[in-house]
């Protein structure tokens, strides 16, 4: 194997595109260190994390010991309950000195999904300031979040340095920020730790797909701009065919064999690892054990004699009801890696094609609808809300326009408060909103990044919604003049959310727990779309029959538990990129109907 198993540092980031098995490496190399008689910690930093259930062990926001590895614990950094406590921290010093007019005050300025993200990386930024000489773990590793939120959070310790650095006045949209300045001695600190190659080592995840290497050089881009260079490559899922005469596995290993060879430079010079693609599915200790182990994987693996299949509902049935009113919002939501683009753009494609008007969008900074959809097609455009270019636009705005009533003192004021990296998720929300607006009178196609930062968007439209609608016993939405975002998305006539997942534990799992996270916000999903099926291929190769057995247990489960309508897609021997591929996806033209 490479250096990062054989040699780790203290430090081990695992990140790249959703779905590579960034949890599944990172599970399998914690595992596999623990075995080798070091003290472990595991800590998943994603919103959305699932280490839960791939350990099999309850986790919480402090350090638990994971049954049946020594030497392991794990824990789940609870954005939430970190946001909680960092309230707390903020607004006690206070409760007996200010009025309760000034408190409610604080109370809303530390409401929004920006003090859920500074909370969450100040318990980041703990874990990376620790003293290395009284630490109780040899070695801790990181489960990250998508490449773009986790690009967010490893930049998060120069961004408020800095700010608070060159902050004087002493408040920001997180109110005063006394406690923050006490805290600066810790983020230089994760700064210094992330940029020390001999304690910290990012590992880049991908597979051998060529969206998945884009991803992956853009990241590794991205982190040595920041000053984190000691970068390795794992190539994870890397498939050979057993039978060379059975075409979907001659296909699949070809697209692979053909993503490798065209590797993007930058990464082709990095240490790097491949690892095959198991027949099982990375759920449970044996299976993580058996990741990184050859005998120990072929242990798990069987044959699989005859399967019997069900009927597979297709994705021009849900198209076809999502064209009849003529306009609306759908809104294209899952885990990471589970083909969220590619639907969207498909289903975008599909809609243009039949006379309507469509805008196809992203929230997700790593999205490449573009290359993609890769040409033109009449009735459709494209667009990214990229946070960058939205903070700002946004700034450019307020300066504009709040400024312009100011002295210079007042200017100066402004724009120091407007430096803080909180502003980035406003500006993102307020694209979002007028992104919404648009399918008041044609079609808009929204493609949201992974599960967990789409979550703190709609944590941020639920904010606005409260503050702008008020707790009163006669709330403003009364008038019926005055429609928020989060009205729009609880509105089934206005609004299509479907859930994108694989026929794989984990994913369905999550795809699960955002569906209740929606409910709860009373947005309810339109349909789920099983994307890349094996089990709508008919392939016969021996590693992939049991991967479809499995596929086959969880779309029963999708369509007995979770779903109200559901289609499946299949795995294509071609990548669905550009129009005729896309249009061939939407129209079912590839699925094929004979018994693997």
């Amino acid at each position: 194997m490479t250096i990062f198993l054989d040699q780790p540092g203290r430090f081990l980031f695992f990140t790249g595109k959703g779905g590579v098995g960034k949890t599944s490496l990172a599970c399998a190399t914690a595992i596999r260190l623990a075995d080798a008689g070091n003290r472990i910690l595991l800590v998943s930093t994603d919103p959305a994390s699932n280490l839960d259930e791939m350990l099999g062990a309850a986790l919480s926001n402090q350090p638990t010991k994971v049954p049946g590895v020594d030497r392991l614990w794990a824990l789940n950094i609870d954005p939430e309950r970190a946001a909680d406590a960092y309230r707390e921290r903020v607004i006690s010093p206070y409760r007996d000195i200010w009025a309760e007019g000034q408190l409610a005050e604080l109370r809303e300025q530390l409401a929004g999904a920006c003090t859920v993200e500074i909370a969450a990386f100040d318990e980041f930024a703990e874990l990376l300031a620790g003293d290395q000489a009284n630490a109780p773990f040899d070695h801790v590793l990181f489960d990250t979040a998508p490449t773009g939120h986790t690009l967010r959070l490893l930049s998060l310790p120069r961004a408020w340095n800095s700010f608070l650095q060159s902050t004087t006045q002493g408040a920001s949209c997180l109110g005063p920020h006394t406690g923050l300045k006490m805290q600066e001695a810790r983020f230089a600190a994760a700064m210094g730790a992330l940029a020390d190659g001999a304690r910290t080592t990012v590992v880049l995840v991908t597979r051998p797909d060529r969206a998945a290497l884009r991803e992956a050089e853009r990241t590794s881009g991205e982190l040595m701009a920041i000053g984190i260079k000691n970068q390795q490559l794992a190539i994870n899922a890397v498939f050979e065919a057993a039978d060379q005469a059975d075409p979907v596995a001659a296909a699949l290993a070809e697209r692979g064999r053909a993503a490798l060879r065209a590797m993007p430079l930058r990464l082709q010079g990095l240490p790097a690892v491949r690892i095959p693609l198991r027949a099982f599915n990375m759920v449970g200790l044996p299976a993580l054990r058996a990741l990184l182990d050859d005998r120990a994987a072929e242990a798990l693996s069987h044959a699989v004699s005859s399967i019997t299949r069900p009927s597979l509902p297709r994705l021009s049935s849900l198209i076809d009801e999502i064209a009849m009113p003529g306009r609306g919002l759908v809104m294209v939501m899952g885990k990471g890696g589970v083909g969220k683009t590619t639907i969207a753009a498909s289903i975008a494609a599909e809609l243009a094609s039949r006379g309507h008007h469509v805008h196809l969008s992203t929230t997700d900074p790593a999205a490449h609808i573009a290359s993609t959809l890769d040409g033109q097609l009449e009735n459709l455009t494209i667009s990214r809300i990229d946070p960058a270019t939205e903070a700002k636009a946004y700034v450019d705005r307020v300066m504009a326009t709040r400024g312009a009533s100011l002295d210079d003192a007042g200017r100066a004021l402004l724009a120091e408060d407007l430096r803080s990296p909180c502003y980035e998720e406003v500006a993102v929300f307020t694209a979002f909103s007028r992104i919404v607006s648009k399918a008041r009178s044609s079609f808009v196609v929204l493609d949201t990044a992974p599960t967990g930062h789409t979550l703190l968007l709609l944590d941020t439209t639920g904010s606005y919604h409260r503050q702008i609608i008020g707790t009163g016993p006669e709330p403003k939405e009364a008038s019926m003049r005055l429609v928020t975002p989060l009205m729009r998305l609880r509105d089934p006539d206005y609004t299509r959310v479907l859930l994108v997942t694989l026929a794989e534990t984990t994913p369905v799992s999550e795809a699960a727990r955002l569906q209740a996270d929606l409910r709860r916000a009373q947005i309810e999903p339109f349909g789920w779309v099983i994307n890349g099926s094996l089990a709508a291929t008919g392939s016969a190769d021996p590693c992939l029959k049991q991967r479809v057995a499995a596929e086959l247990e969880q779309i029963e489960a999708v369509r007995a538990r979770h779903a109200k309508r559901m289609a499946i897609v299949p795995w294509v021997t071609e990548e669905p990129v550009g129009p005729a591929r896309l249009l061939a996806l939407a129209r079912d033209n590839e699925l094929q109907r004979r018994d693997p």
